[in-house]
């Protein structure tokens, strides 16, 4: 393995948006939707989307450190999603949909720190991203997986992730693949 191969976790809302628009950045060699940061293991689907479980849909990347950096990537996370709406995103409500910044050492904890604290300059609500150690990822379903590419033309898909994606891709053009 790359001694440069670094892991990444984030949750910003629906896993389907996240995973691709990190998927297009150079320096992410793999990108995976899945679930953490809740009491049971292995949870399916259906048991987290009740909010019971406690787990965060989230993305775990896998990134080159010397192609792109960690503080990069959090910058790109702030920038898709809005940090200030606890628990939801537009519509998608419930804690499964919370921001969160699961980092893997204490660098990424403090570049995550500092850009909060830069990003919040650019809200009038208080930034709610949870900023937590790394638990345990639980893949989601095959399904779920690289999903928008697959699925572009579904309603969801075309209205809500569709723009996000153009804006993503304009805003970090030079970190494109």
């Amino acid at each position: 393995m790359d001694n440069n191969l670094q892991t990444a976790t984030f949750g910003a809302g629906c896993f389907w948006c996240i995973d691709a628009a990190f998927r297009n950045v150079a320096g992410v060699e793999s990108v995976r939707s899945g679930y953490a940061g809740g009491t049971i293991d292995n949870p399916t689907y259906q048991q987290i989307c009740t909010g019971l479980t406690g787990h965060a849909e989230v993305i775990e990347i896998k990134f080159d450190e010397s192609a792109i950096s960690f503080g990069t990537l959090v910058d790109m996370l702030f920038t898709i999603h809005d940090p200030t709406q606890l628990n939801r995103q537009g519509n998608d409500t419930g804690t499964q949909y919370r921001s969160v910044v699961f980092y893997h050492n204490m660098e990424q904890k403090y570049l995550t720190e500092q850009a909060i604290t830069t990003h919040q300059e650019n809200h009038t609500d208080e930034i709610v991203t949870e900023v937590s150690p790394a638990p345990t990822f639980y893949s989601a379903e095959t399904y779920h997986q690289d999903y928008y590419a697959a699925n572009q033309e579904q309603p969801y898909c075309s209205m809500l992730i569709g723009p996000k994606i153009a804006k993503f891709n304009n805003v970090f053009s030079e970190y494109l693949k």
